[in-house]
């Protein structure tokens, strides 16, 4: 680190450096969460793979749906392909299901962060009596019991913004001002929020070309067994396709359950945000007097 720098970190504000810190905490708690997510989704699943999905797939292929001894000569023995086992036994499906594991883990800890700064809302930070207003000269002092709250607490939306609008008026002595302070506070949280769910897109992404791969290489397959194909024997052509169609089927299975809860949950986002800002116009913004 430079010195300019270095001198510039020390001669900070306490309150600055405090909140760079949180932020810097929080994204790392967010980090390992998500690396933590994914290696419990693999490990899951792996384990559901080993001791219930596989074994249970190799039972089935290993028996004929229809006994041996009412079988006509030259008919091939069946399974029965369309078992959920047979559907999810194979590596695209195991990763399909991983990535959709660990992106409903990634929502889910969203979620809960939006519910923790839902609860905010039923707090009274503004104690305002009927017919109080607040003055620019008043700002400091209406402000301080947030600055009390815990730190954790001070960098949540609701208290974060209440002090964006205080520290506005107080300064510019302009109603608009913190209005608009309000405002740009929202719009900033919006975007972090959309910015957090980057890797949930990305899950979303991957999963359908995930699946795409288990049909390149099903094609690919049921080509190799064209040949017996051609001596009455498709059995293999029809594994071959049965990968194509199960890899597809999974893939768009786990992408529509992963796309609705994360429309779910950007939705409570944006209302979440809303809310926050209608109740500052409401308890603080109304209030607020020049004279």
């Amino acid at each position: 680190m430079s010195a300019p720098l270095t001198k510039a970190v020390r001669e900070a504000k306490p309150e600055a450096r405090g909140a760079d810190f949180m932020r810097v905490v929080g994204f790392g708690r967010e980090a390992l969460f998500s690396i933590g997510a994914l290696l419990v989704s693999a490990i899951l699943v792996q384990t559901i793979y080993a001791t219930v999905i596989r074994p249970r797939a190799a039972a089935i292929l290993a028996e004929p749906a229809v006994p041996q001894e009412q079988l006509r000569p030259g008919q091939p023995i069946t399974h029965n392909l369309r078992s959920v086992f047979i559907i999810l036994k194979d590596y695209e499906q195991e990763t399909a299901l991983i990535l959709a594991t660990w992106a409903l883990c990634l929502i889910g800890y969203q979620a809960g962060a939006v519910a923790r700064n839902r609860r905010l809302l039923e707090k009274d930070y503004i104690e305002l009596g009927e017919g109080h207003v607040v003055l620019p000269d008043d700002a400091r002092a209406y402000g301080r019991p947030i600055e009390s709250l815990p730190r954790e607490e001070q960098e949540m939306l609701l208290p974060r913004a209440l002090m964006v609008a205080l520290n506005r008026f107080g300064a510019t002595r302009s109603v608009q001002d913190a209005a608009e302070a309000v405002r740009a506070e929202c719009e900033n949280e919006l975007d972090r929020l959309d910015a957090q769910l980057s890797m949930v897109r990305f899950t979303a992404w991957a999963i359908p070309a995930v699946g795409f791969v288990g049909t390149v290489r099903g094609i690919g397959r049921a080509l190799q067994e064209a040949q017996g194909a051609l001596h009455g024997d498709i059995s293999g052509v029809t594994l071959g396709l049965g990968i194509t169609f199960n890899a597809t089927l999974t893939a768009l299975v786990c992408c529509i359950l992963v796309m609705f809860f994360l429309h779910q949950l950007q939705q409570a986002q944006d209302r979440l945000v809303l809310d926050a800002r209608m109740y500052i116009d409401r308890r603080l913004i109304r209030n607020m007097r020049v004279h």
